[in-house]
């Protein structure tokens, strides 16, 4: 569950996001952890997304340091999140902020699409040897190949890392989302994949995990109508919810792949299947034909696979119509 900075800067805020991720049933809430000085040059200038959402004046300088978190704040999330029975995790943004989130003893990594061609910070978050989870938006296979490189040189192996599919746009075009590239990509490194999703609604996210997605990361907010740049782009806590409900049902849908009757099934086949009978009465000694056999349901008799076997043999003894046959 992705609260990124749809905490506005508010800790209260950020800590009720907690509580939404953990009601909506989540395993981890993401937050994420940057100095905007050292994120953004100041004249850099906003997103077409961003300036939909906050307005046309003002730098992205402006805008992200309203959207700071310090230390305290991640100790204080930490501890929620301890109390709440769910994961905490953050996106570090720059190399000072890789070592505070070390400092917390965080083993797991979210590297974002926008640092894939970042070699020093691929080299500092590789150098953890935690579990990395690698946004792959914006880049084709050749970037991605060098990323998961600097990883592995930088000592994390390839078995440690799951690369998400992404379309970064906010929100993201249903033509553009292309979302047999993720399964490509696992095949292509030999790797655990997900999907990061910035489409509206939940069905592209539901659709990912039917197609063996082991990751699923969602912007959500309290309210979509607060002000921020990501509010618009995210879920609501009860689309939230229903996103997690629906992926645990098909989780348990997609089973292990090996095609067998189930337990359920098997009280049914009887009922529903058929075995082959009489269909009309037969003399002792008559022979078998198309024209007195048929196939009737219940399935407890010889099965109609043996219909070939049966057909030109002659009846042991008489039957009545629609009697089980025997050999």
């Amino acid at each position: 569950a992705e609260a990124g900075v749809n905490h506005n800067g508010s800790l209260d805020i950020a800590r009720r996001l907690v509580a939404a991720a953990a009601a909506a049933g989540a395993d981890i809430v993401k937050f994420q952890t940057f100095a905007a000085e050292r994120l953004v040059a100041p004249g850099a200038g906003k997103a077409d997304y961003q300036k939909r959402a906050t307005g046309v004046s003002g730098s992205q300088l402006d805008m992200l340091k309203r959207l700071e978190l310090g230390r305290a704040a991640h100790e204080a999330l930490i501890a929620g999140c301890r109390e709440a029975g769910i994961e905490f995790l953050s996106t570090a943004f720059d190399l000072e902020s890789v070592e505070l989130l070390a400092s917390l003893g965080l083993r797991r990594w979210k590297i974002p699409s926008g640092e894939i061609t970042n070699l020093p910070y691929l080299r500092a978050v590789g150098g953890k040897g935690g579990e990395v989870l690698l946004s792959t938006g914006m880049s084709d296979l050749g970037e991605v190949e060098d990323a998961v490189a600097a990883l592995e040189a930088a000592g994390t192996p390839r078995s440690r890392i799951c690369l998400l599919h992404c379309t970064t746009e906010y929100p993201a075009p249903l033509d553009e989302v292309n979302l047999k590239a993720m399964a490509a990509l696992g095949r292509a490194f030999g790797a655990s994949f997900g999907y990061s999703d910035h489409t509206a609604g939940i069905a592209v996210p539901l659709a990912a995990a039917a197609l063996g997605a082991a990751v699923i990361e969602k912007h959500f907010t309290l309210d979509r109508g607060m002000e921020g740049p990501d509010h618009k782009a995210s879920l609501e806590p009860g689309e939230l919810a229903a996103m997690v409900r629906g992926i645990r049902d098909i989780e348990a849908a997609l089973g292990d792949g090996v095609k067998r009757p189930t337990a359920s099934e098997l009280k049914n086949r009887e009922v529903a299947r058929k075995s082959i009978v009489a269909a009309r009465a037969i003399e002792a000694g008559e022979p078998f034909s198309p024209d007195n056999l048929t196939t009737k349901r219940p399935g407890n008799g010889l099965s109609p696979m043996e219909w070939d076997r049966v057909i030109g043999r002659r009846a042991g003894r008489g039957y009545l119509r629609d009697e089980a046959i025997e050999l």
